[in-house]
């Protein structure tokens, strides 16, 4: 393995951990992926079942969960090209319009496609169909993504249940029914891509952290698409934290506790309505945080997440809650490990 120490961790990611089968196609209950937990700067390093993750939770621990619920947000389109595309559908911006991504289907993968223009229209199944606006980000060497207006005979969230697709990973030669995407928090539609760190909670599992004595705090953070490429920022998303959910962060925090972020879209949730004192106010709109690797966290004590790619935006986040050695250490362990990558891989708990 060749890490080296630049402003984000970089790595060499061996090909056949990049990206598995979901849990059940590999004969397993999702609570039986493996789960890396490191501590101290990294120093503590242990190997376990997710479904051992009570033995490094204490009474009183909160887990903040993200109760988002991923919504079919691919359709089929033709490129003027000639060529095969999928619109993925992204966040929506107001009544009429969504940020939404056009991608060229290549062989089992979908690639950018830079052709778009304003007002060009998109043809979709059923006699529906989409108008680009603008683009989203005037620097072209940006994400491609689009202001969009859809147009249906019905309401979009039954039009996207009758027609759509949940968004397939790369690499992915099988597409996976919309519950493969799901977790148990899943309770609020509007993600495009699974908030996939909750994947491997079972029932069985949260009521025995619950007789343990953990707390769980919902928030809600939509994720649009996150086709994001070497070092690209997030791009705005819709959240909501409840004022039940912020009196149990706080009080957790007053009284010593530890706040242990379930995914990166609940440390974004939390880290974005936190004040500067380290108050959680309750919040509903859009946020912005970008949690680059020199950022304070102000609520974050630990986090469960995937593993993330070579230069992803996530490793900021990472480095800015654990520290860089701390993160190298980690990722040396996952890959001498042969832990799994991506959405339906393996889990890594990050406690400080």
């Amino acid at each position: 393995m060749n890490i080296t120490k630049d402003s984000i961790i970089q790595f060499n990611l061996p090909g056949h951990l990049a990206c598995p089968l979901p849990s059940e196609d590999r004969g397993l209950q999702r609570d039986e992926v493996r789960l890396l937990v490191t501590e101290c700067d990294g120093r503590e390093i242990n190997h376990a079942k997710f479904k051992a993750i009570h033995e490094w939770l204490l009474p009183g621990d909160v887990l903040v969960v993200n109760t988002s619920a991923t919504r079919p947000s691919a359709l089929p389109v033709s490129l003027p090209t000639g060529g095969h595309g999928m619109l993925h559908l992204g966040n929506k911006l107001n009544a009429n319009e969504w940020l939404i991504e056009i991608r060229e289907i290549v062989g089992n993968k979908t690639i950018r496609w830079k052709g778009g223009e304003n007002g060009l229209v998109f043809q979709l199944p059923d006699e529906a169909f989409v108008t680009l606006k603008k683009r989203f980000y005037k620097d072209h060497k940006m994400l491609d993504l689009w202001h969009a207006e859809i147009s249906a005979k019905q309401g979009l969230g039954a039009y996207l249940g009758d027609h759509a697709l949940p968004i397939k990973y790369d690499k992915l030669d099988k597409r996976y029914p919309l519950s493969y995407y799901q977790t148990f928090f899943s309770f609020h539609s509007g993600s495009a891509e699974m908030p996939s760190a909750g994947r491997g909670f079972t029932p069985d599992l949260v009521e025995k952290l619950q007789k343990q004595g953990v707390i769980f705090a919902p928030i809600l953070l939509h994720t649009g698409v996150s086709s994001l490429e070497e070092d690209e920022t997030p791009y705005p998303e819709y959240m909501e934290i409840n004022p039940v959910s912020a009196s149990i962060i706080n009080t957790a925090k007053s009284q010593g506790r530890r706040i242990i972020a379930i995914g990166t879209t609940a440390i974004r949730a939390i880290e974005s309505a936190s004040t500067m004192d380290g108050i959680v106010r309750p919040y509903r709109g859009n946020t912005s945080l970008f949690i680059e690797q020199h950022y304070t966290m102000k609520i974050a004590d630990g986090l469960l997440t995937g593993f993330h790619e070579p230069r992803a935006s996530h490793l900021h986040m990472l480095q800015s809650l654990a520290g860089f050695e701390h993160i190298e250490k980690a990722y040396m362990a996952a890959i001498d490990g042969k832990y799994y990558w991506h959405e339906f891989g393996d889990l890594h708990l990050i406690l400080t």
